[in-house]
């Protein structure tokens, strides 16, 4: 992975990037989001129970240690800070339409397609 900020313009860090691409693929999910808002951010609605190491999306899987950050108050603060993420209800995360549409560059390595 590139350094920190290299291809980032908000200069997210690596933990950072990964819980932006993870906080993504939930979105997408209608399992665990809402459609888009008016203003296009994304509710998300629960996260997802573990299954081990792993924890299951419609689009494939995604590894925990991927998503570490989604339990981190300083990640969600951090993301919010640069306009990507908000403070939904019952503090469940907010997609912002800027956040939904930063290119992390890593949805490929953090999704695993299921066979």
């Amino acid at each position: 992975m590139a350094p920190a900020g290299k291809n980032s313009p908000k200069r997210l860090n690596p933990l950072q990037l990964r819980t932006l691409a993870v906080l993504q693929l939930l979105a997408a999910d209608r399992a665990f989001a809402n459609p888009p808002d008016e203003d296009g951010s994304v509710l998300i609605r629960g996260l997802p129970d573990a299954r081990g190491d792993h924890f299951h999306l419609s689009a494939g899987i995604v590894r925990w240690r991927d998503a570490t950050g989604l339990h981190n108050p300083s990640v969600h603060g951090a993301l919010v800070r640069k306009g990507l993420l908000l403070g939904g209800v019952a503090g469940m995360p907010v997609l912002t339409a800027e956040g939904l549409a930063y290119e992390t560059g890593l949805r490929d390595r953090i999704l695993r397609r299921r066979c």
